[in-house]
């Protein structure tokens, strides 16, 4: 039995060393993804295939369209499955995506039976060069810790 609690320990000691370095949660991310937005567009052309997509949280996605191109999509109102979801569709029209007019569905296993279309409120095209240099540098501030020294109250330190 000892070997297996011991066993038991290093991988939960191993499991707390990774998810101990920094990151930045939803809301902070989908803040400097904001700040990296251009003004809202009306609609984008469907490429046929997308690149890449991330969820910001519940309320906001990443959609790559091309290597070197890529769209905030702010969603009106929460999205409950779009942060577990493995895949997506985008609703469009014509070959184009419009805002206000198509939506989000998420899709994959682990979300809920009942597939919710969310719609999209607005397109915005990133700065990409500047947005993964901004998280560069907010990872990095993360990682500096600073230590701060307690006041001494005169009281003897716990154990």
């Amino acid at each position: 039995m000892k070997p297996m609690l011991a066993t038991t320990a290093a991988l939960a000691l191993a499991v707390s060393g990774c998810a101990s370095s920094p990151r930045m949660d939803a809301a902070e991310r989908l803040s400097l993804y904001r700040a990296h937005a251009g003004h809202p567009v009306n609609s984008i052309l469907h490429p046929g295939r997308f690149t890449g997509w991330s969820p910001l949280g519940a309320d906001a996605l990443v959609l790559r369209t091309r290597p070197n191109q890529a769209y905030l999509l702010e969603l009106s109102g929460p999205c409950s499955d779009l942060p577990f979801a493995h895949a997506i569709r985008i609703s469009s029209r014509g070959g184009t995506i419009a805002s206000r007019f198509d939506s989000v569905t998420p899709a994959g296993p682990g979300i809920s039976s009942i597939q919710v279309r969310c719609h999209i409120q607005s397109i915005r095209p990133l700065d990409l060069a500047a947005l993964r240099q901004a998280e560069r540098d907010a990872e990095q501030a993360l990682r500096e810790a600073t230590a701060v020294e307690r006041e001494d109250d005169g009281a003897p330190p716990r154990e």
